[in-house]
């Protein structure tokens, strides 16, 4: 990667081979310039942040403590507030991530509007969202490194945080949903995912022309075979822009998923063809009860039907939904995944650890990215768990309703202080006990933006008027050090003066003189200490 010094010499020897025609051209300024974009392409961030990504992994085979994190963002904009704010109060970008949600990119995003999530959306919004995500947080170093400049130019002896600039740029997980048709469109997706900069690449097990949501009913599922592809397809455009150590996420929905669409073609007994056959729910028949077009399996010397729906999908035997996920784990591990996902019904760690520690009695460093999801109602959930934990150690639980928990008259009980207490520390105990190796939540993002939209509109179009904004949001911003409450300066002004001055010197017009409204925000230097970002 380019530092200050090496850029500085590369346009000194240039301007001194050019002459005069250069003498415009200064090499400093040309030399911030460099190290402010410090990612030339979306391939050098896949690049650098696969890299950053199997460091986390070995470290957390070393110690399940060194887990990930990440929230799934649904803007340039989103992605890096949250980066400087997790640079700001927690100093480091170290173990924290990004995540591309396919269900926010199909709610917000696609051109036909708010979508379901169910593959309908434009498979080019995807790459079009992670180009966007780098984009916003490259712009994120260069207002942060512009800002330390000005401090240097000043006198400040900022050199060292310079030098050691740390990056916003951090992995992504992109969600390709089932790969958006066969395994070659697969691919080529993965390559314009790729080429935006994306190191790690999320595929479900389901089937693309029928594809839903993880936590809604009516999933099918693919035969192994089938998932494989995908799986070569990922590692192939992988390989074929040079992200040799790129990650593939291999999900697998079988937990909740009851049908397939087709049938594999077994070989031999016991291969894998044959295992997922005999998960098919069948009946077993006499060669008289056997209709016209029947189709027949041959199954412990016993002639059998599979159970077919009307429309024509074949049907899972009950309770053999943790027997397929154990094995789509195990089989994608032995094909090329790197992590896993497993869509679970609740987040309750004992559920996850019953499946991962069976995959670890085949592939011993299974790690688990796991979706902490808003679609589990976790008050309701952690309160029935600790309910149940109450009353198996004999406490006096006769003044709850299990059915009945999220009520709020039970808020301030013990049986809730329990609760919460269990979901706080619920991403520690699962990488410690459950193999997640990366915690995330999808759409966090898309509800914090419809609660905090509810609270403003509620005092504005109210009683409070114009206090409702300036108390609850802007006030606070100014409190808190928020990036954006200059937001001329974050959306680029103070850093395109800088250019302009670069550019035409003294006869620059520039934004940022006397009469910029923004110049009434100031931070005190306490804040602005914890980040440059806040001055």
């Amino acid at each position: 990667m380019t530092n200050y010094n090496s850029a500085l010499d590369v346009v000194r020897n240039l301007k001194a081979k050019h002459g005069n025609t250069w003498a415009g051209i200064n090499p400093e300024n040309s030399a911030r310039m460099a190290i402010q974009n410090r990612f030339k392409t979306g391939l050098d961030i896949a690049k650098y942040t696969a890299s950053i990504m199997r460091k986390d992994m070995a470290d957390y085979d070393a110690d399940p403590m060194n887990y990930t994190r990440s929230l799934g963002c649904w803007h340039g904009f989103v992605a890096q507030q949250k980066m400087i704010a997790v640079k700001k109060h927690h100093g480091t970008t170290d173990k924290s991530y990004l995540y591309l949600s396919g269900w926010m990119v199909a709610a917000l995003r696609s051109e036909f509007g708010p979508l379901p999530d169910q593959s309908m959306h434009e498979k080019t919004s995807v790459p079009k969202l992670i180009e966007e995500i780098y984009q916003f947080l490259r712009q994120a170093d260069a207002v942060e490194l512009n800002d330390l400049f000005h401090r240097l130019d000043a006198g400040e002896d900022v050199q060292n945080e310079i030098d050691n600039f740390e990056t916003h740029i951090v992995p992504i997980i992109a969600d390709i949903d089932a790969g958006f048709g066969n395994e070659e469109a697969t691919y080529l997706l993965a390559k314009k995912m790729i080429e935006a900069g994306a190191c790690a690449l999320q595929i479900e097990n389901q089937v693309s022309d029928a594809k839903q949501c993880g936590h809604q009913d009516g999933k099918v599922t693919v035969p192994h075979e089938d998932f494989i592809a995908k799986l070569n397809a990922l590692r192939y455009a992988f390989l074929e822009l040079g992200v040799d150590e790129g990650v593939i996420v291999a999900r697998t929905d079988s937990e909740g998923a009851g049908l397939t669409q087709k049938l594999p073609v077994s070989q031999e007994k016991g291969d894998l063809a044959s295992k997922y056959i005999d998960f098919i729910e069948a009946e077993e028949i006499s060669m008289e009860d056997v209709k016209e077009n029947d189709v027949l399996i041959k199954r412990d010397g016993k002639l059998v039907r599979p159970v077919r729906m009307p429309n024509g999908l074949y049907k899972f035997k009950a309770n053999s939904n943790i027997d397929r996920v154990v094995l789509d784990c195990i089989t994608s591990l032995q094909n090329g995944a790197d992590l896993l996902w497993i869509e679970t019904p609740t987040p309750h760690v004992g559920q996850i650890a019953n499946m991962v520690n069976r995959v670890k009695e085949q592939v011993p460093n299974a790690k688990l990215v796991y979706n902490n999801s808003p679609s589990f109602n976790w008050t309701l959930n952690f309160r029935q768990q600790a309910y149940d934990l109450m009353k198996e150690a004999g406490d006096n639980i006769l003044g709850y309703d299990r059915a009945e928990l999220m009520d709020a008259k039970y808020d301030k009980t013990e049986l809730s202080e329990r609760a919460d207490e269990m979901i706080r520390t619920f991403q520690e105990d699962a990488a410690l006990h459950a193999g997640v190796f990366h915690h995330l939540i999808t759409l966090p993002t898309y509800h914090t933006t419809a609660l905090h939209m509810n609270n403003l509109v509620e005092g504005y179009f109210g009683d409070m008027g114009m206090l409702a904004y300036v108390g609850n949001v802007q006030r606070q911003e100014i409190r808190k050090g928020v990036s954006c409450v200059k937001h001329q300066r974050m959306a680029g002004s103070d850093l395109g003066d800088d250019h302009k001055t670069f550019f035409a010197g003294d006869k620059a017009l520039k934004a940022g003189g006397e009469k910029n409204t923004s110049n009434q925000f100031t931070i005190d230097k306490k804040v602005k200490r914890e980040t440059a970002l806040t001055s």
